[in-house]
């Protein structure tokens, strides 16, 4: 299949409600409305296939996007070419569940999460630590430096308050992925949720969120899930 038949097939699939939904969540123009789901059956005849991805992410419209990250080939993807992808990532449905999902499955994961975390820009920010916690409830816990992730704790406790707002939420989740998928910091990790204690997280449009780590570790905590690892990071 080539781009042209992909994005047919994705328009054919558009839902109105969808694609409410996701313009609500900050998805502008072109966008389908294609639930995430519907795009599998494409995604098992095409497989892998970066070059294909990379033309889809560049036609800017999100339900294109989001199918490219589906069909690339993290492992092939340079640091530029996943910085490429990062600044076309307008809102967080991008960044966050697109870019940053993609980059936890290359081997360049961490390095470019780093970059990220340490460029100032919100979206990047949230990138950075999103795909640490993808990362973390993914990969064993001995791909990690302990050290490393436990001045990533302190950087949160000192920081999470005054960040950016979407860098705050993967901040928060950041926080709640250690304490649950990560063993050896699950300890520090929920005493330095408690000590964040609720964040508010102010959103265009909409009326502000509290978020709280610690209450949601303590939910998962109550269902046995502590050291819990998923399978596959993609769909």
């Amino acid at each position: 299949m080539n781009a042209e038949m992909v994005m047919q097939e994705l328009e054919k699939l558009g839902k109105e409600r969808t694609k409410k939904m996701y313009m609500s969540n900050g998805a502008h123009e072109p966008v389908f409305g294609v639930a995430t789901g519907a795009m599998k059956p494409i995604a098992k005849k095409i497989k892998i296939d970066q070059a294909l991805a990379d033309e889809l992410y560049a036609t800017g419209n999100y339900d294109a996007m989001y199918f490219a990250g589906i069909i690339a080939d993290p492992k092939t993807m340079t640091a530029a070419d996943f910085d490429r992808w990062m600044d076309s990532a307008y809102f967080y449905m991008l960044s966050d569940y697109v870019v940053a999902v993609t980059l936890a499955e290359s081997p360049i994961a961490q390095e470019v999460a780093d970059a990220w975390i340490a460029s100032g820009e919100e979206l990047k920010m949230s990138a950075g630590w999103s795909c640490y916690c993808w990362l973390l409830g993914n990969r064993k816990d001995s791909e990690f430096s302990e050290g490393k992730l436990a001045r990533m704790l302190d950087v949160v406790n000192n920081t999470i308050h005054t960040a950016p707002e979407r860098t705050k939420s993967a901040m928060n989740n950041f926080l709640y992925t250690v304490a649950i998928s990560y063993v050896p910091l699950h300890e520090k990790a929920v005493a330095t949720a408690q000590a964040v204690g609720p964040v508010e997280m102010k959103r265009d449009n909409k009326k502000s969120t509290t978020l709280n780590a610690y209450e949601n570790i303590q939910k998962e905590l109550d269902r046995g899930k502590l050291g819990f690892k998923r399978k596959y990071v993609r769909c």
